[in-house]
């Protein structure tokens, strides 16, 4: 699609940035190791929210923040920016929009989310934009169960012809199998990153996936798991950059101010 083209220095930066070699051919097994090495080094965060940053849903903008920048993001900018850099490398890919679930087990609004679909030449669910999630890219045609280190997770359609995602038993997201452009996720991404009722200005969130478990800042509180051992830390504000830099790669030059409650 041409809202996803990339140049080969950018795709070149791109692929230094998560550490991953170029792949020889766009098969499975890359797109497997590209995934995980996306989610160990590009972190999840809306930090761009309560700096009072634009977001941009281009290609060369969201490459750049992610390659260039050294930042991550949150959906609408890491599989934005991963379907550009996947297109690049010579996989098919479709954008899709879904409808996260809230804790009344109702899914929300489209385009809420948004996922990816990458053919191998089979059809992959990838998301390296939804957090806790699944480590690697999972099967879109198979209803069964699919064991991942993330967790357990199933795919099963509705009558309406969607398809919704579960992790351990819990519905995470509906997606539609439309295809969607860039473009479509404008509004979307406007109101999560604009919207009082939205948890994006309510929270403040930056998390990446480690090799041995998870580390997360929200807020001030710093949580780090590893294997089965949970650590939760309340750092002072002076050390919170440092916080950001040293766990996530990520250099502020000031704090983000949190949004939401500059509006309540």
């Amino acid at each position: 699609m041409d809202d996803l083209h990339i140049g080969p220095s950018r795709t070149d930066e791109y692929l230094a940035r998560i550490g991953a070699p170029r792949p020889a051919r766009a098969d499975a097994d890359s797109l497997r190791n590209l995934h995980r090495s996306h989610l160990l080094t590009v972190p999840f965060e809306n930090l761009s929210v309560h700096l009072g940053e634009d977001i941009v849903l281009e290609a060369e903008t969201l490459t750049g923040k992610v390659a260039v920048n050294r930042r991550g993001g949150f959906c609408y900018e890491l599989n934005g920016a991963f379907a550009a850099l996947l297109t690049a490398l010579g996989y098919p890919v479709t954008l899709m929009a879904a409808r996260v679930f809230g804790g009344d087990g109702l899914p929300g609004p489209l385009f809420d989310h948004l996922a990816l679909r990458v053919e191998t030449p089979r059809p992959w669910l990838v998301d390296v934009g939804f957090g806790r999630h699944s480590e690697y890219p999972l099967r879109l045609d198979r209803r069964g169960e699919q064991a991942d280190p993330g967790g357990t997770f199933r795919i099963l359609e509705t009558p309406q012809g969607d398809l919704d995602v579960h992790r351990d038993g819990v519905p995470q997201y509906r997606l539609e199998q439309r295809p969607r452009a860039l473009a479509d996720f404008e509004l979307g991404c406007w109101w999560n990153r604009t919207s009082p009722k939205s948890h994006f200005t309510r929270s403040l969130v930056c998390s990446l996936l480690t090799e041995t478990g998870r580390v997360t800042l929200s807020g001030r509180t710093l949580t780090v798991t590893e294997g089965g051992d949970r650590r939760e830390e309340e750092l002072p504000e002076d050390a919170v950059l440092a916080a950001y830099r040293e766990h996530f790669g990520i250099v502020l030059d000031r704090l983000p101010a949190l949004r939401g409650a500059a509006e309540s």
